[in-house]
């Protein structure tokens, strides 16, 4: 098979971009993969591309490159609508809903047309009138399956496929070092500011213990002023960003993952891949969708008002137990199986040749 991903930009640093690049590489070995970048917006993808992917990129945005087309939306969508009319594949994979919509509209009517979802739409009226042209929906959690079908009234089948890590072997950690890590953008929504409150009465109690942070975002001179008002300079590092964060965590023997709404898992899978347990917010939206508690993780509910201590005592119960820390090690590398890019890649490879096949 001929198979087409495409991106908003594949070169960017978010999960989403990471998890269809894991498994596009998983895909090339079987199969004839290009992943089609809607934007160029720096030289060299941030993440790695498989040598037997093909990139080709829509609308080169990197800074001094001039256009015929005037810039912004207009030079963007008529490039969209060329590569959709003529595009030549036997399976297209969109991963953002306005993508989905175009290419339900515009994509030849022979392509199998999935739509690859990881939240619900703000917009609902468009999804509702182009998506039943698609011949699938896929989602990474039960979750967000149910909201689609509720979405979609049965108008179109809907599926659940968990995000792919990488091909290549996992790093491991062997859980000696005293650090705790967290990754992803720094933003409000991912609460990290709360994940430094709750380190700080970790470091007064555990004071050989670290934390690092990797990442980049509008949240980080308002941590970076956070850490000092707390003292925390010796105990709390910033990382800056990497596109190696698995190898990072594997340097970790606590991963923490503050958020309450991560709609993308990979910070999540990426940490058990390496065998370290996790430490979270439980919820339904939150990386609960992607653990097993008391596994391969500690969740615990959140604190009212903000209130640091239940995360700060989840952290500790495993600071002061190693025995309960290489279980959960244990477990974590179990979870992480599931999405090794080889199994996640022929649960693809059924759907995409079970569409086909439809009369």
């Amino acid at each position: 098979m001929k198979i087409a991903f495409l991106l908003p930009s594949a070169y960017g640093m978010r999960g989403d971009v990471r998890a269809m690049l894991n498994l596009a590489g998983g895909l090339a070995s079987r199969h004839e993969v290009e992943v089609v970048s809607v934007r160029r917006a720096r030289e060299t993808p941030f993440f790695p591309v498989d040598r037997q992917v093909t990139l080709r990129w829509l609308v080169d945005a990197r800074p001094g490159v001039h256009h015929l087309l005037p810039r912004g939306q207009v030079r963007t969508e008529v490039a969209l609508w060329r590569m959709l009319r003529g595009l030549r594949a036997d399976v297209l994979v969109t991963t953002r809903p306005s993508l989905s919509v175009q290419a339900a509209r515009h994509a030849p009517r022979d392509v199998v047309r999935i739509a690859r979802e990881w939240g619900r739409p703000s917009v609902a009226g468009p999804v509702r009138r182009f998506y039943p042209r698609l011949d699938a929906v896929v989602t990474s959690t039960a979750a967000r399956r149910d909201e689609w079908v509720r979405l979609l009234d049965d108008d179109l089948s809907v599926h659940v496929i968990p995000d792919a890590l990488p091909g290549t072997p996992w790093p491991r950690s062997r859980m000696d070092n005293r650090i705790v890590s967290a990754g992803g953008r720094l933003v409000p929504g991912k609460s990290y500011d709360q994940l430094v409150r709750a380190f700080a009465i970790v470091a007064d109690k555990r004071p050989d213990w670290r934390l690092r942070l990797y990442g980049g975002g509008p949240e980080e001179r308002r941590l970076r002023a956070l850490v000092r008002d707390l003292d925390l300079h010796n105990h709390v590092y910033f990382m800056g960003t990497t596109p190696d964060l698995p190898g990072e965590f594997a340097k970790a023997s606590i991963v923490a993952v503050p958020s309450r709404h991560e709609l993308l898992g990979m910070t999540v899978i990426e940490a058990l891949s390496c065998g370290v347990p996790v430490v979270g917010f439980a919820g339904s939206r939150g990386p609960a969708e992607f653990l097993r508690p008391d596994r391969d993780s500690v969740l615990v509910q959140e604190g009212e008002g903000g209130d640091a201590e239940p995360l700060a005592c989840a952290l500790l119960t495993l600071v002061d137990d190693e025995r309960r820390r290489m279980k959960l090690a244990a477990g974590a590398l179990e979870t992480a199986s599931a999405h090794a890019a080889p199994s996640v890649a022929v649960r693809w490879e059924e759907l995409m040749y079970g569409l086909r096949s439809r009369p």
